[in-house]
C-alpha cells in the first residue's frame, strides 16, 4: 500500500488539507483542477479512506484525516530538509572535514590552506589533528580522517600516496653548538662526535633514518623523541643535536636553535598527500584538496624543499 503513495500525493493533500480548496490548491501546485482531483482519488483509494468531505463552499478534512494532515506535513518537512542539507554540502554551505597532517605541515602548508578554505567557505566546520605518521595513515584508512599530509611509512595497499613536496634533512643545533661553527653545509659524518638525539620509528623521519643507517653509521643515539615537542625538551638539555628535515625545522618551537643542511650524501624527506583507495571525496573536502594543491605549488621554495 505505501509503496503506491508518493511524494506528490502527499502534497496535493497538504495543499487542499490547507486551503479548503481544489481550485486554489491546483494553482499553488502549478496543475489543473482535474489533475489535483485525480491525485486526492488515488490517495483515498490507497489508503482506504475517504480523506476529504466535499460541500459547494468548502471542501473540510475527514475525522479520519485530521492526524494524518501532521504526519504528512512531518514527512515532507523532512525530506525538502534532508534534501536542502544535500544541496548545501555540495555547494559547501555546511559540513565537516577531518585532516590529520605531519606537525611541521601545520605552520608552513595547512595554515594558508585553511584560511583561504575558511574565506570561501564560512559554515564549514573542520577539525585538525597532528600525528605522528604511522598514525595518520591508519586513520585514514580506517575512514577516520578524510585525508592526511605526512611522509609514507606502511605503504598501506587501500591508500593512495600522491608526492606533493620534499624537504631536505639537516642538523638541528643550540646558536653556540661547535658544529655550526665553519659556515655552510655539514658532512653526515660530522655528526659522529657529537651528543645525537634519535626520533623514534613510529615516525615518519624516525623511520627514514633507520631504513638508511648507513646515515647514522657511527653515531651514539642515548636519547630518543617522539615528536618534535619531546625533541624541544631533550635539545633543552644543552649540548646535544638531532637530524630533522628543513620545514620540521623552521617552526616556531624550535626556532632557537640553528639549522644546517645536511650533505655527503643529501638526503630528502617526501611528503604525501594520502587518501583512501575507491573512496569518492565530500564536496567540501574536494575543495579543500584543490586549495592545498594549489597552496603548495603556488609557494615559494620554502627552505630549501622542492615542490612537485
Amino acid at each position: 500500500m505505501g509503496a503506491s503513495i508518493k511524494l506528490r500525493h502527499l502534497r496535493s493533500f497538504v495543499a487542499v488539507a490547507e486551503t479548503g480548496s481544489f481550485t486554489v490548491a491546483a494553482n499553488r501546485l502549478f496543475q489543473t483542477q482535474s489533475s489535483l482531483t485525480a491525485t486526492i482519488k488515488q490517495l483515498e483509494e490507497t489508503a482506504g479512506l475517504k480523506l476529504f468531505d466535499r460541500t459547494t463552499r468548502r471542501v473540510e478534512l475527514t475525522k479520519d484525516a485530521i492526524w494524518f494532515k501532521a504526519v504528512a506535513e512531518r514527512v515532507l518537512l523532512d525530506f525538502d530538509n534532508a534534501i536542502a542539507d544535500l544541496q548545501a554540502v555540495s555547494k559547501s554551505q555546511r559540513g565537516h572535514i577531518k585532516i590529520a597532517v605531519a606537525p611541521s605541515m601545520m605552520p608552513h602548508v595547512l595554515a594558508p590552506t585553511l584560511k583561504s578554505f575558511r574565506a570561501q567557505y564560512p559554515e564549514i566546520s573542520i577539525s585538525v589533528y597532528d600525528l605522528g605518521s604511522d598514525k595518520i595513515e591508519r586513520a585514514v584508512l580506517n575512514g577516520d580522517m578524510d585525508f592526511g599530509l605526512s611522509t609514507p611509512l606502511n605503504r598501506f595497499a587501500d591508500l593512495d600516496y600522491v608526492p606533493v613536496l620534499s624537504d631536505p634533512f639537516g642538523v638541528i643545533f643550540p646558536p653556540d653548538h661547535p658544529v655550526g661553527r665553519k659556515p655552510g653545509k655539514v658532512a653526515w659524518s660530522e655528526l659522529r662526535q657529537y651528543d645525537y638525539v634519535g626520533l623514534t620509528s613510529d615516525t615518519g623521519i624516525g623511520a627514514l633514518l633507520t631504513r638508511e643507517k648507513e646515515l647514522l653509521e657511527g653515531i651514539e643515539v642515548r636519547d630518543y623523541a617522539s615528536s618534535t615537542t619531546s625533541l624541544l625538551a631533550l635539545l633543552q638539555l644543552g649540548g646535544k643535536i638531532s637530524v630533522l628535515p628543513s620545514l620540521a625545522a623552521h617552526t616556531e618551537e624550535l626556532s632557537k636553535f640553528k639549522f644546517r643542511e645536511l650533505h655527503k650524501p643529501q638526503v630528502f624527506r617526501e611528503i604525501c598527500l594520502i587518501t583512501r583507495q575507491l573512496r569518492s571525496h565530500s564536496p567540501s573536502t574536494q575543495r579543500i584538496l584543490d586549495i592545498l594543491l594549489s597552496t603548495i605549488k603556488s609557494s615559494k621554495r620554502l627552505f630549501g624543499s622542492k615542490i612537485y
